[in-house]
C-alpha cells in the first residue's frame, strides 16, 4: 500500500468524470484548508492524472479508473461524499498535524 510522509506533498489532485462542479467545490475547500502551505491543490479529469501528483483523491467510482492512471507508489485516497467526508477528513488533518498519509 502507498503511503507518503505529509511533508513530502507537494501536489494534491481530484480527479473527477461528470464535470458537476462537485469535484471543484472539494478542490476549493481542500486549498482552503491547506493554504499557507506549500501544497498545490489541482483539478484534473481521472484519465489525466498527472504524474507529479502526490496524493489522489477521488470519488470511490472512479477509484479503479483512477488508479490505473496514477504512477505506481501514488497514494490514492477514495471518498464518498464530496462535502465532509472522512477520507478527505483524515488527509487534511494529517497533513497538518505531520505524519504518514496512507492510501
Amino acid at each position: 500500500m502507498p503511503s507518503i510522509d505529509s511533508k513530502d506533498i507537494k501536489t494534491i489532485v481530484v480527479a473527477c468524470d461528470a464535470g458537476m462542479g462537485s469535484s471543484v467545490m472539494l478542490a476549493g475547500t481542500l486549498r482552503k484548508a491547506l493554504k499557507g502551505r506549500s501544497i498545490e491543490v489541482r483539478h484534473t479529469p481521472v484519465n489525466s492524472i498527472p504524474a507529479d501528483a502526490d496524493v489522489v483523491v477521488c470519488h470511490t467510482g472512479l477509484a479503479e479508473r483512477a488508479a490505473k492512471s496514477v504512477a505506481p507508489g501514488t497514494v490514492l485516497i477514495p471518498f464518498q461524499l464530496f462535502i465532509g467526508d472522512p477520507a478527505v477528513t483524515k488527509l487534511v488533518a494529517t497533513i497538518k498535524s505531520g505524519g504518514t498519509v496512507d492510501a
